[in-house]
Formats: C-alpha cells, sequence, structure tokens
C-alpha cells in the first residue's frame, strides 16, 4: 500500500468523495454532517492523501491544522471493496504520524454516533482516542461523537 498526498483531481477520488458526502447525508441529519467537500479538502489548512495498491484507489484521509498544537482528522474513507484489510487503520497511523512531526499536542475528531459509525469509533479508540468535549467550531450534538488522542512531546 502507497499512501501520498492527493490534488484530488483524479476521477477515483472525487467519486470515493461524493460517495462519501452521499453516505453522511443518508444517516445523519444535514445539521450534523461535518464531511468537507473537494473545495474544503483544498484549503491550505488541510492536506489530503490517498491510500494506493497498484493502479487501485483504497481510500482517503486528511489532516486539518486547527492550530499550531491541535489536528483534526478529517474525510476517513475506504473503498468498500478493500474495508475489513486495514486501510483505515495504516492512513489512520499515517495521519498520526503526520500529526506528530507537525508538533501537534492533540489530534482531534468528530465522527457520528449512530451505528454506522460503529466500526469508525472503534478503530478510533483502538489507536487510543478517548472521547472529549465539542473542539474548534463544534457545538455539542446527539448525532456526534467527538474524540482526542494526546500525542506525547518528541
Amino acid at each position: 500500500m502507497q499512501i501520498r498526498v492527493d490534488d484530488l483531481a483524479g476521477p477515483e477520488i472525487r467519486a470515493l468523495l461524493e460517495e462519501h458526502l452521499r453516505h453522511m447525508h443518508e444517516v445523519s441529519p444535514p445539521q450534523s454532517v461535518h464531511a468537507l467537500d473537494i473545495a474544503k479538502l483544498r484549503r491550505p489548512d488541510v492536506t489530503f492523501w490517498t491510500a494506493w495498491s497498484p493502479g487501485e484507489l483504497l481510500g482517503c484521509g486528511a489532516l486539518r491544522e486547527l492550530s499550531p498544537r491541535h489536528g483534526e482528522v478529517k474525510s476517513m474513507r475506504t473503498v468498500a471493496a478493500h474495508r475489513g484489510r486495514g486501510v483505515a487503520a495504516a492512513l489512520l497511523e499515517h495521519l498520526i504520524t503526520k500529526a506528530r512531526r507537525r508538533s501537534y499536542e492533540r489530534l482531534s475528531l468528530e465522527t457520528g454516533s449512530q451505528p454506522a459509525f460503529a466500526p469508525a469509533r472503534r478503530l478510533y479508540q483502538r489507536f487510543g482516542f478517548l472521547g472529549c468535549a465539542p473542539f474548534g467550531d463544534y457545538v455539542e450534538d446527539p448525532n456526534s461523537v467527538f474524540m482526542t488522542l494526546r500525542l506525547p512531546a518528541a
């Protein structure tokens, strides 16, 4: 598996992100959908990565800088045919490594509280993320679960 920074121009990633947004709107009320569209993923405070097997997109994930010491995991998604094969874990490990290299003290995320998000919550817990209060611009929402991971100083 190769993980690389992506410019979001390829048709494969566009299709995966469209599927991601569509799914978020299917399982969450509109006011509780916090997934970023392609334009927002291209902002300078976001770095976007994709995972590939020779010629085939496996998944994606992004890291948004909230402050010089705090990052946010965004747009974690695995292509349906590759779920359960470690793609999300590899991407999350990559994002955590990048956050540490950026000297973040904390890495946070928002995910859904609905049953459809249970696998994601289990993945984040496995990596040490714990529940936390809303951060950044988020507010309390029964449809959201907020999690954070403290990153020790290097």
